[in-house]
């Protein structure tokens, strides 16, 4: 006759098999960063970023259309409020620049309580939102801009894992000091 103990131990054993059994079912393998992804895997993620480039285009258009203030296409595919802004002299990498900004989505609700503030950066040696760094290049000192800024040139697929979901178009709000 068994006893209690190697009772119990049979059921663990026969609990930790049927585990491990249901575990090593066979799912769906992603490469890691910087491997390899087949054509078609390719060609599906390029699709999906073409057609939520367009989406997000056409939803920032229909969102201009709305405003009583003007936006201008920039060549970097997001929209700013100063016309002629590209004819203006562009500063080089390696120029010192202050800034700050405040990130809104379409709905005009401030996703962070405090600015963004970068003091004394170079232009082309630090990180920082694709679009801002370019309009930024272009302020003078003193001077405001508001950006419509798609997901791709925001925060992308990811958000920020903090406040900013994944692919959240943007309206960013930049004074140059």
């Amino acid at each position: 006759m068994l006893n209690f103990a190697e009772v119990f131990m049979k059921n663990i054993i026969i609990l930790l098999t049927f585990c491990l059994i249901s575990c090593s079912k066979n799912s769906q393998v992603h490469p890691p960063v910087g491997g390899l992804l087949s054509q078609k895997d390719l060609e599906i993620s390029r699709n999906r970023s073409r057609d939520l480039n367009q989406n997000e285009r056409n939803q920032i258009k229909s969102w201009i259309q709305n405003q009583n203030e003007k936006f201008y296409p920039m060549a970097m595919n997001y929209w700013v409020n100063k016309e002629d802004l590209i004819s203006k002299p562009k500063k080089l990498d390696g120029t010192s620049v202050s800034y700050q900004y405040d990130i809104y989505d379409f709905d005009n609700v401030k996703l962070y309580p405090e600015s963004v503030i970068k003091k004394n950066v170079q232009l082309g040696k630090f990180e920082d939102l694709k679009a801002v760094e370019n309009v930024v290049r272009y302020l003078k000192s003193g001077e405001e801009a508001t950006l419509l800024v798609p997901s791709v040139l925001a925060f992308g697929t990811y958000g920020d894992n903090k406040k900013i979901p994944s692919d959240l178009p943007v309206i960013i709000k930049i004074k140059v000091f």
